[in-house]
């Protein structure tokens, strides 16, 4: 019976014993480690992409998701601010919660926080995954972590992410190859999510329609970024999808710049159907409206 068990067992996928259980809070997240891990790991995620990542409403669901996982892969900085709540939720005292912001060289670091500055993070802009040089520095992070669990499929993790980034490193100097004829360009934003976008490709963002990061526009807040538009030349608005578009729209009315309305995550547009898709969707559709 024993050496029945053993040839049984031999004859089973070896992926049966190495299998990882990882949820992310964002879907590029989920996308990239599905990239590294391939078969070796069941990936889910949390966020859709058609959702704003700083306000999640905590559902039991969430929790559930987390009771059974081996890796909780966060982008940090605060960005989820509702995760430790879903973490404690879950009571799953083995789960290796993940922040991959960790070697992120971090943008708009403030020297105070307080209430006055509206939704303002301690540990800097949270964006990072905007720029797709941090990818690189991220799959570090989730090779890591899936290391912890299954140590043996490391070659293989390290083989799919190389290979994955040296595709990316591809698009990376086709888009800054596109990009390259409107460094020093202004564009203005809704909310400070385009910062290391913009610091890749040479951008500047003249200002925000936010008067401050997640109050709502005023009035008068308008008709400064009215007047700024009008006296800067300025083409292009950028506007996540679940942002309200009636403030930009008035904007846009009044001035020649365009609203577009670009995704930070996957499944914000039907285009972006992964990482490099959505940064391929956002990187053409702005370079049309500089041109």
């Amino acid at each position: 019976m024993k050496l029945l068990i053993g040839i049984i067992l031999l004859c089973l996928p070896t992926a049966a014993f190495s299998n990882v259980k990882v949820i992310t809070t964002l879907p590029e997240l989920a996308d990239l480690t599905r990239r590294i891990a391939a078969d070796k790991a069941t990936v889910d995620y949390i966020v859709r992409g058609d959702q704003n990542p700083h306000f999640v409403e905590v559902k039991p669901s969430y929790m559930m998701k987390l009771k059974s996982a081996n890796i909780f892969l966060t982008i940090g900085m605060e960005l989820e601010m509702w995760a430790p709540q879903i973490v404690d939720g879950s009571r799953n005292s083995s789960l290796d919660v993940v922040d991959l912001s960790r070697t992120i060289q971090k943008l708009e670091v403030p020297s105070r926080v307080d209430a006055s500055q509206g939704d303002v993070h301690r540990f800097g802009n949270p964006h990072y995954w905007l720029d797709p040089r941090n990818i690189r520095p991220m799959a570090e992070e989730i090779i890591a972590a899936l290391v912890k669990v299954s140590p043996q499929d490391e070659p293989l993790f390290r083989a799919n992410a190389e290979a994955y980034l040296q595709q990316l490193d591809l698009k990376i100097a086709e888009w800054e190859k596109i990009m390259k004829p409107f460094a020093g360009k202004k564009v203005i934003s809704f909310h400070k999510s385009w910062s290391y976008f913009a610091n890749w490709l040479g951008l500047e963002i003249a200002g925000e329609v936010e008067p401050k990061p997640g109050i709502p526009p005023s009035p008068s807040h308008t008709a400064e970024i009215i007047q700024l538009v009008r006296s800067g030349g300025i083409k292009a608005i950028l506007v996540e999808p679940f942002y309200d578009l009636s403030p930009p729209d008035q904007i846009a009315r009044a001035t020649a710049a365009k609203v577009l309305v670009l995704p930070t995550s996957i499944g914000g547009v039907d285009q972006a159907k992964d990482y490099i898709s959505m940064m391929e969707y956002n990187i053409t559709t702005l370079a049309a409206a500089l041109k």
